[in-house]
């Protein structure tokens, strides 16, 4: 059984400790690819060194709507970096990019200018893109509609919510889930799961943060990819194998990996 954890961070400093031996400890868990996702520019050049040194991992370059600057000229120069950084064989997606008005009120334009500029890097590079929404489903769907996505994209660590759910698969997105599908109060956990079409469904731990139920507190990394995996096959009536290779194949066909 292959695992492919879709998106996590092991450029944080919660692994600067053991960063090497959680590696290969993943790698020895069952996971055989795993993406570490960028969210910062110094963030996603780490990645980067990370998918250069490990064959099995690749990343996303980007800037989130959490760390982008403080003003236009600033996020333009963030992203000419990333714009750099992209054009490495290892960068298989722009991301993760997106809004987030829970974290952030004040500066909704800048994180709107951020996340069309890059949707329009994407398109550019001909890469997709990994979205960050918290609190903004509205004009995240407004600014996917308004400026369409080539080779479209995955909605990471996806909120469980109905109406982002519908319209993300009618514009062609993936819906990765994450953690809190298995957390003991998710709601809608069990509903969304059986929303999304086999065809569009990935798995990420989101690592070092949200670990999932039975782990949950405690720092996560990708090893516990497994447990999303058996949430899921629990809900749809499958062999965790099945989600495994379903996702794993998805992945790949995302983000293009041979």
């Amino acid at each position: 059984m292959n695992l492919f954890d879709s998106h996590c961070h092991l450029d944080d400093e919660k692994f600067n400790l053991d960063r090497e031996q959680t590696i290969q400890h993943i790698f020895q868990s069952g996971v055989t690819k795993l993406i570490s996702a960028g969210y910062s520019l110094e963030g996603s050049k780490q990645g980067l060194e990370l998918a250069k040194t490990y064959p099995q991992i690749y990343t996303v370059s980007g800037i989130s709507p959490n760390d982008i600057s403080e003003n236009v000229e600033n996020i333009e120069e963030q992203i000419r970096q990333i714009e750099t950084l992209a054009s490495h064989e290892k960068v298989v997606g722009i991301g993760e990019i997106g809004l987030d008005y829970y974290w952030n009120k004040e500066n909704k334009d800048l994180q709107q200018f951020a996340f069309i500029t890059q949707i329009e890097l994407a398109n550019k590079l001909n890469l997709p893109i990994v979205i960050h929404t918290r609190e903004a489903v509205t004009n995240t769907l407004e600014i996917l509609k308004a400026h369409p996505v080539t080779k479209k994209g995955v909605f990471h660590c996806c909120p469980l919510n109905r109406e982002l759910v519908k319209e993300a698969l009618a514009i062609g997105f993936y819906i990765s889930f994450a953690g809190p599908v298995t957390f003991k109060n998710a709601k809608n956990a069990d509903e969304i799961i059986q929303m999304v079409p086999d065809d569009k469904m990935l798995i990420e731990t989101d690592s070092p943060y949200l670990s999932p139920e039975p782990n949950r507190g405690k720092r996560n990394d990708s090893s516990n990819v497994i447990y999303i995996a058996r949430k899921i096959a629990e809900v749809k009536g499958y062999e965790v194998a099945k989600v495994a290779n379903i996702t794993y194949q998805n992945a790949c066909r995302i983000f293009e990996i041979r």
